[in-house]
């Protein structure tokens, strides 16, 4: 998709308490693979503009947006900025790439609401809560949108759409979604509208 990238950029909300291992696994994850990573700190919306003419001063050739539930809120303005500066962009929720950002791998929500209900089962027929083990997502989702792919002219490799979960062709809403199986990539399933 993207070439050789000798620097990329995380976009963090400094106030959010998982910052520091957030930063420091990113970091570890960059020098591993001989990438230099500019950090990228947004408080609030107001600090979007500034944050985006630092990420085209350092010339990063991609974006990585952490968790934050300040970045879910404002998703539409930062898919704008990330489209109006042609950063290939990755995303830790599906809303993200259904809204028309490039590409999302995250904790799969239905998945860890399913747990949440067996949990829910066990404690009311009898566990104790403490008696329950602290689980770990298990199962995280890659999607793909072709459509915001072909906006930043990049090819995605036929092996990433293989691998995805699900692949949009264009941007998607909730009320006009419906996903077909796609015979050549069968873990996918491709949105179309």
């Amino acid at each position: 998709m993207v070439g050789f990238l000798s620097v990329i950029a995380a976009l963090i909300n400094p106030t959010n308490p998982a910052v520091e291992v957030d930063i420091e696994e990113l970091q570890s994850a960059a020098t591993r693979q001989g990438v230099r990573l500019v950090v990228l700190n947004a408080a609030s919306e107001s600090d979007f503009d500034a944050t985006f003419a630092t990420l085209i001063q350092q010339r990063a050739a991609a974006l990585l947006v952490a968790g934050d539930a300040l970045f879910t809120g404002r998703l539409d303005r930062l898919i704008s900025l990330v489209l109006q500066h042609l950063v290939p962009t990755i995303y830790f929720s599906r809303e993200f790439a259904v809204a028309g950002g490039l590409m999302s791998y995250g904790t799969s929500l239905p998945d860890a609401y399913r747990h949440v209900g067996v949990y829910v089962g066990r404690i009311l027929n009898g566990a104790k809560p403490a008696d329950l083990p602290v689980q770990r997502a298990v199962k995280v989702d890659l999607i793909v949108n072709l459509k915001t792919a072909k906006a930043l002219n990049l090819t995605v490799p036929p092996t990433l759409l293989a691998r995805a979960d699900e692949v949009f062709m264009t941007v998607a809403s909730p009320a006009n979604v419906r996903k077909l199986p796609v015979p050549t990539f069968p873990r996918a399933a491709w949105v179309i509208r």
